[in-house]
């Protein structure tokens, strides 16, 4: 890790999963994302990463690099490798010091906290951003660990001088709220995606969350 890095306020994720059940294309989701200002788009898929899905991450690559953003694939060091994009790491996944490894010292490594505990064993990791949450109740997540609130999101804001990403249940109405806790960025799924998603929507949700985080 060299300079402290800059994250954008609002940090979107492209869930495989939950566009699935909207019957809705991630390249599509993402594509009107880009065309609404994202300058960081998370690729998140649980699921096996068969041909068909890692060709769906190539072609997201082309598109942020069309837009100027940056692409984190989730989980995957080896994916994100191929496609000279960053990893965002859970407590399950590689350890940072081993996705350093396949990742190499030059692209972006996020790593995943949830409590006071993990945040601070994160501190002898060579991540370059760390997240926390859930801050609010999410739906995104099987078997979610606690929601943590604002009290405890700003206490935990200040065990770390790394940038970090607030994550879980955060909608608009809360946005400014959480930014006040300190926090340098803050990670969405299911508020970038609007009850009647087309491309106008999805691109001025995400105009909207730009314009509230500023």
């Amino acid at each position: 890790m060299t300079a402290r890095l800059e994250l954008p306020r609002i940090y979107p994720i492209v869930d495989t999963g939950a566009l699935a059940r909207r019957g809705r294309d991630p390249l599509w989701f993402a594509e009107a994302l880009l065309e609404g200002g994202a300058r960081l788009v998370q690729l998140r898929h649980k699921g096996h990463y068969s041909r068909g899905m890692f060709e769906t991450a190539s072609q997201l690559a082309v598109l942020c690099l069309r837009a100027g953003a940056r692409l984190v694939i989730d989980d995957r060091a080896d994916i994100a490798a191929l496609l000279d994009a960053g990893v965002h790491l859970g407590q399950n996944d590689l350890p940072p010091r081993l996705a350093r490894r396949v990742l190499g010292e030059e692209r972006m490594l996020g790593f995943s906290t949830h409590n006071e505990e993990q945040l601070r064993a994160a501190a002898g990791e060579p991540a370059d951003y760390l997240a926390v949450g859930p801050v609010f109740e999410t739906l995104s997540k099987e078997n979610p660990d606690p929601a943590l609130g604002l009290e405890r999101l700003a206490a935990l804001r200040a065990l770390t001088e790394r940038p970090l990403v607030a994550i879980g249940g955060i909608t608009r109405e809360y946005a400014r709220a959480v930014l006040n806790t300190g926090v340098d960025s803050i990670a969405v799924i299911g508020d970038l995606m609007p009850e009647e998603m087309t491309k106008a929507t999805v691109r001025g949700r995400m105009e909207e969350w730009i314009a509230l985080t500023r």
